[in-house]
């Protein structure tokens, strides 16, 4: 539990720290892209000092320049800085209104051009949803979670449908990210901080331009599977 202070100590002084410097470089910049640059070097200063491997499979799957919806599942806190540090594309998050409460931190998200939605406010979400798919047919990628939340137990958790109507509304093909280790190094109900390894999968990028809102529902179920059977074929 002391490592594990020490590390939640550094993530707390380099949000402080790179958030500040992401708030003044924002006004700067119209695309964002060097904010999410200093982003990648807080989430990789944080594994490194928690002694996080990563590695990565699949990058020959997509084409850097491209727009897509990332749609990863979600196991831990650790998802989030092991995205941003080595999936090594420019995206913007489509994030829960609460993260942008947090002081600096959530100022340097909207620095950044993050996208945030109210999950409690159906309007104002569809809304988030509709600007995030307009700012991707002006070439913007965006990653979501589609759990929503972290998973309890370390499995794969229900779709919720928000990300898919913004993808078919955006006609931009959905990408398939697993990640795979996290949550042993942060459970969802534990402050405990464990070191260890965490493979980020790429899977192959699926065409959104078949779909229609009334067949979202056969949109999730492939995405969901593919991630499914990648997370659980390893294990």
């Amino acid at each position: 539990m002391i490592r594990s202070a020490f590390i939640i100590g550094w993530v707390v002084l380099t949000t402080a720290i790179f958030g500040i410097l992401a708030i003044i470089i924002s006004f700067f910049t119209r695309t964002g892209n060097p904010v999410h640059i200093i982003a990648r070097i807080w989430g990789r200063s944080i594994l490194m000092v928690s002694r996080v491997h990563v590695s990565v499979k699949g990058l020959s799957n997509i084409e850097p320049d491209k727009s897509y919806v990332y749609m990863a599942n979600h196991q831990s806190n650790f998802d989030i800085p092991v995205l941003l540090g080595y999936l090594p594309v420019q995206f913007r998050w489509l994030a829960k209104a609460e993260l942008f409460k947090i002081p600096i931190f959530g100022r340097a998200m909207l620095g950044a051009g993050y996208v945030k939605i109210d999950r409690f406010n159906r309007k104002s979400a569809f809304e988030s949803l509709n600007q995030a798919a307009q700012r991707m047919k002006e070439g913007v990628s965006v990653m979501i979670f589609p759990e929503g939340t972290r998973s309890k137990d370390g499995s794969i958790r229900q779709f919720k449908k928000g990300g898919f109507v913004m993808a078919i509304n955006s006609g931009v093909p959905i990408v398939p990210v697993v990640l795979r280790g996290t949550w042993p190094i942060m459970a969802k109900s534990s402050l405990r901080i464990n070191r260890g390894d965490v493979e980020l999968e790429i899977a192959g990028p699926i065409d959104t331009r078949g779909y229609s809102i009334e067949s979202k529902a056969e949109l999730m179920d492939k995405v969901r599977s593919v991630i499914s059977q990648k997370f659980y074929k390893a294990e």
